[in-house]
């Protein structure tokens, strides 16, 4: 397979770029780091179209969107969540989602059975509303609700869908005392992306295979 990861210079995307090229498959992995297969900060636009015109006319089987800040953890109501915080957590967050997808769907029209995959999180259950980070979970859902429209839209070209909660992992966002490991996240992501197909886009599920509420 050939397969895009953004933002995988670090934690879960340096996870599923270090495993699927151990699998011998072809993977590009993005981010703002010289170290980066491909330089791509998400909220530039004209980095989109710099990263698609480097794919060539390769078709693109698997392409995870997994790139994401979370700004606000510590903030409090009364004097935190700052408008420039808003902006810069949804252009990441949810308009660097949506930019990636756009300037690679004629790359992943020319798979035989392409897959997008967007990283959101538990935290974008409107059911599950235990107040706080109200910048990261709003962004969150709209990650949820874009993937959750763009399965429906893309159903007819063959391309599935899939929004997933990597769990609680221990990287620089989720701390020391997250509950899983890089690799657990890695070996549950890796198993959803294998499942996603045209029958389940749209899902939104954990690492592990269990259906998330919404």
């Amino acid at each position: 397979m050939t397969i895009l990861i953004t933002g995988a210079t670090r934690g879960i995307g340096a996870g599923l770029a270090e495993h699927y090229k151990d699998q011998g498959h072809e993977v590009f992995g993005t981010g703002r780091s010289p170290m980066a297969d491909i330089q791509l900060d998400v909220t530039h636009p004209h980095d989109h179209s710099a990263m698609a015109a480097s794919l060539g006319d390769r078709a693109l089987d698997l392409l995870v969107c997994n790139a994401g800040v979370y700004l606000d953890k510590h903030d409090d109501l009364e004097t935190g969540f700052g408008a420039d915080l808003w902006a810069h957590s949804f252009a990441t967050n949810v308009t660097g989602v949506f930019l990636a997808i756009q300037a690679l769907l004629p790359h992943l029209r020319r798979a035989q059975s392409p897959k997008i995959a967007i990283i959101s999180s538990q935290m974008a259950s409107s059911e599950l509303a235990p107040g706080g980070s109200y910048i990261y979970r709003a962004s969150k859902a709209a990650a949820l609700n874009l993937g959750r429209n763009l399965a429906t839209d893309l159903k007819g070209e063959g391309i599935a869908v899939g929004i997933y909660h990597p769990g609680w992992v221990q990287t620089s966002m989720g701390g020391n005392m997250a509950a899983i490991t890089v690799d657990e996240a890695v070996m549950g992501l890796v198993d959803r992306f294998a499942a996603l197909d045209i029958a389940t886009t749209g899902c939104f599920e954990t690492w592990d295979g269990r259906a998330h509420p919404y």
